[in-house]
């Protein structure tokens, strides 16, 4: 408990060795999530930029701006940047606001441990960056960076990526067991499992896959560094190893590192939804047990990533089956928004805009992930443009569009001022046409038949390449009016009410004493 109590004492004396101090030692769980938040959205930032330059070179067919090699590099360190650097430290900020206040509790049961779980994240991703100066560049095989292109043929930097990685794995799992510490042992009383917010519900379930897999992740990295540097041959034919051995091993983190991103998503959404609706969230029992089925299943999907390593039929079948009933509970939790919302007295503000944004595009996404479970077409899709459409469809409107919400929503709690509501609509909608303009052409070209990561194309490509990468420029300029939004907001603004969202109270939640799930400071105001 000192340590809780320290921190609610912080040094505020003159100086500005003093101010940073307090930052760098802080185990106030406001403070570290502020930190996670901004960290994070640097990240996105930077992996925006990256992701800029892909869509720079893809503009039109012939090679523009970038030799092949840096192109490489950067579709390996966007997709790792954005994974690891934007939308996991984004979610781990967020629980970190939110969780205690939500449970009613006075911080996290493990401050200091909190405190070197985000400042381990600076020196991964500096680390990781650094390697693009190194001799031989940056890692060039890709963000799942299969073997042999990983081991046998990856540039020297590879070690230093490895290492970046067991750092990122490292501070993941200890904010998941915080996470799970801080659920069990510090609800306040009354605050029953069943009581508990949806938000902390779904990071609970979060927390136990990131335990589960991080270590599996750290298992493929390390047998990589042994076939680097130690002679060994887990992943190499000629000393009777298997490279398939490394997309087994990988995916079985990598499938439920997806569903990472997105349950604290849902969480989120099931937040905000019932407040912009003013009506309690339609079958929270069935959101929480399909929160459960999809963790569980996540666990047994892997090898649809691999339909085209020539897996047994039988082992096809199954993958095949074992995903598309993943469909289901996630089906649940969109028909209960959708019920939640349904005869509500709406409003649309920002939050809700991209709420509502999310449930309809993540679906979209969902149903290109249904049509990619098909094992018999999957040849057909495999490593083409129409799988980035569809992992962009459910990662950008999912895991980036509900973190969004989750700003807007909270800003005027974490702050006590609101933010420019007119600008936040701008924000979504110049976001919103940003991406269908980015990810839904890609669709187009993929059934077509463009190969993913290539830096040229035939020319037959190139419209709707165009039309991506306007679309790409749009969305990430976009971004910096969010900047904007966020530290008009933090410097003043009109004062936020105590009530911030009229009507329903969503937010009684983030007060000391948590109220039941179902409550409502007043009856629901019919406009």
């Amino acid at each position: 408990m000192s340590a809780v109590i320290e921190s609610d004492h912080h040094d505020h004396h003159h100086g500005p060795a003093k101010g940073l101090m307090r930052w760098v030692l802080t185990t106030n769980h406001k403070d570290i999530g502020s930190m996670y938040l901004w960290f994070s959205f640097i990240m996105f930032l930077i992996g925006g930029t990256m992701a800029l330059i892909i869509r720079a070179e893809l503009f039109e067919p012939g090679m523009q701006i970038v030799k092949p090699e840096f192109f490489n590099q950067m579709t390996t360190m966007h997709g790792l940047i954005m994974v690891f650097g934007a939308v996991m430290p984004a979610f781990v900020g967020l629980a970190n606001w939110l969780i205690p206040m939500m449970v009613g509790a006075p911080d996290m049961a493990l401050p200091r441990m909190n405190n070197w779980s985000f400042w381990i994240l600076p020196f991964a991703f500096g680390l990781l960056l650094s390697t693009l100066f190194m001799d031989g560049g940056g890692p060039n095989f890709g963000w799942t960076f299969y073997a042999p292109l990983s081991t046998t043929y990856a540039p020297p930097s590879v070690t230093f990526f490895i290492f970046a990685v067991h750092m990122m794995g490292v501070s993941s799992i200890m904010g998941a067991i915080n996470v799970i510490a801080t659920i069990l042992n510090l609800r306040a009383p009354g605050m029953t499992y069943m009581k508990m917010p949806l938000f902390v519900w779904t990071w609970l379930i979060t927390a136990f896959l990131l335990i589960a897999v991080m270590p599996v992740l750290a298992g493929v990295v390390t047998m990589m560094l042994m076939d680097i540097h130690f002679g060994t041959s887990f992943f190499n034919a000629e000393g009777g190893g298997d490279p398939v051995l490394f997309q087994h091993v990988f995916w079985f983190f990598g499938h439920p590192e997806v569903y990472i991103m997105i349950l604290p998503a849902f969480g989120i959404a099931s937040a905000i939804i019932p407040t912009f609706s003013r009506k309690p969230l339609f079958g929270y029992p069935s959101m929480v047990y399909a929160t459960a089925s999809i963790a569980i299943l996540s666990f047994i999907v892997w090898a649809h990533h691999m339909f085209t390593v020539g897996l047994p039929l039988a082992g096809e079948l199954f993958f095949m089956y074992a995903t598309m009933l993943i469909a289901v509970p996630t089906g649940v939790k969109i028909f209960n928004w959708v019920a939640t919302m349904f005869r509500g007295s709406l409003t649309f503000e920002t939050p809700m805009l991209f709420s509502i944004a999310f449930v309809i595009l993540f679906t979209i996404g969902g149903f290109s992930g249904l049509m990619l479970a098909i094992a018999p077409v999957d040849f057909q899709y495999h490593d083409t443009y129409f799988v980035v459409a569809h992992f962009h469809y459910v990662l950008v409107p999912g895991a980036i569009f509900s973190i969004f919400a989750a700003a807007y929503f909270w800003l005027p709690k974490w702050t006590g001022h609101m933010y420019n509501e007119t600008l936040g609509k701008v924000h979504f909608w110049m976001s919103f046409i940003g991406l269908n303009l980015t990810f839904f052409p890609m669709h187009f070209v993929g059934l077509a038949g463009m190969p993913r990561r290539i830096p040229d194309y035939a020319l037959q490509f190139a419209d709707f390449n165009q039309i991506s990468s306007v679309g790409a420029f749009i969305f990430g300029t976009t971004q910096l009016l969010f900047l904007f939004i966020v530290i008009q907001c933090i410097r003043g603004g009109k004062k936020a009410s105590a009530q911030v969202w009229e009507g329903a109270d969503g937010l009684e939640w983030t007060l000391p004493s948590p109220a039941p799930y179902h409550s409502f400071a007043q009856p629901p105001v019919i406009k």
